[in-house]
């Protein structure tokens, strides 16, 4: 494979000025809910409020210093558009970031706030990899994808890096998976520390991608999903990030719309923790007892907290 346990340990040492230890949190009552010990790997605290900020830092600092003068141009639904807007000002780079007309207000006003140039397009009837490439024949930006990379999915690694050392014992592993980056960096990262570490991605059930694509053996792209867990819209696995996902991940189990809105109550009401939908969705596989048997522990990375308030306030309302 193109990327390798090393790759991961380099990009942990790399994005320290910028990336933020997260911490693990453990509850009782998501024990008794779930059948089993469950850690969660808190990334909705990480700087930026989302694990995107570990790929794109690496990305960034991964360039050189020729390279960063060009200045980078990336596409995002929200968390690595703010993560590459919080990693580009910190370096002095500038940045355009191609985002969908319909990105939570959440996730565009934090974007905003570390100003980059914003570019905006209708993701049902443009396609944002080709607006972002076309802008970077024009400007000689340098292109930085929300996933399919190595730097990037080396450096979302890092936060499974993090999780084993803190919790070696566990029996699986679950993370959301949209585009593949988490997930794919959390394979190398999970197997490194112990081959036998079950992990498994979670996706929302009208966002089934990766479900489709695993049964057939190659990447099937559907159309642009409506699901609430905004963060993982993208309608075809990565190229990069596939092969490790076919090779190395036990399964990917989908859950509903319903499932990922009780979760993320759940996790608010009864635990504190503030999860975006995306964030919520390996928690929900868990709560509603969607995982294979034999699991005794199980590390769930929740992958961002940002959320727009009116959408949290109708979750809420919805119990």
């Amino acid at each position: 494979m193109s990327i390798t346990i090393d790759d991961i340990h380099a990009a942990a040492a790399r994005i320290q000025p910028l990336a933020q230890k997260t911490p693990v949190l453990h509850s009782r009552l998501f024990d008794e809910a779930a059948g089993m010990e469950c850690y969660f790997k808190c990334e909705n605290l990480q700087r930026g409020g989302a694990f995107k900020i570990r790929g794109a830092a690496n990305f960034l600092m991964a360039l050189t210093p020729e390279e960063r003068n060009r200045g980078v141009v990336t596409f995002s639904s929200g968390n690595h558009a703010q993560a590459v807007a919080i990693a580009a000002a910190h370096l002095n780079v500038a940045a355009t970031i191609v985002m969908p007309t319909d990105t939570p207000k959440a996730k565009m006003e934090s974007t905003k706030a570390y100003h980059p140039r914003i570019i905006l397009f209708d993701r049902m009837k443009e396609n944002r990899e080709e607006i972002a490439r076309k802008i970077a024949a024009e400007t000689n930006a340098v292109v930085l994808p929300s996933y399919d990379h190595p730097w990037v999915v080396a450096g979302q690694g890092t936060a499974a890096l993090e999780l084993v050392a803190e919790q070696p014992g566990l029996d699986a592993i679950f993370t959301p998976v949209g585009g593949g980056g988490l997930l794919a960096g959390t394979l190398i990262a999970a197997k490194a520390h112990d081959q036998r570490l079950r992990v498994f991605g979670v996706e929302p059930e009208m966002a089934n991608d990766w479900d489709q694509s695993l049964k057939a053996g190659k990447r099937i792209g559907i159309p642009p999903p409506n699901t609430i867990a905004d963060g993982l819209r993208t309608p075809i696995p990565g190229e990069i990030t596939f092969p490790i996902v076919s090779a190395l991940a036990e399964g990917i189990i989908l859950v509903s719309e319903e499932e990922i809105k009780s979760a993320v109550r759940f996790l608010l009401t009864r635990l504190k923790i503030l999860a975006e939908p995306s964030g919520a969705v390996p928690a929900a596989a868990l709560l509603h007892k969607k995982v294979p048997s034999g699991i005794r522990s199980a590390g769930i990375i929740v992958s961002g907290g940002n959320v727009d308030f009116d959408v949290l306030a109708e979750i809420c309302q919805a119990a």
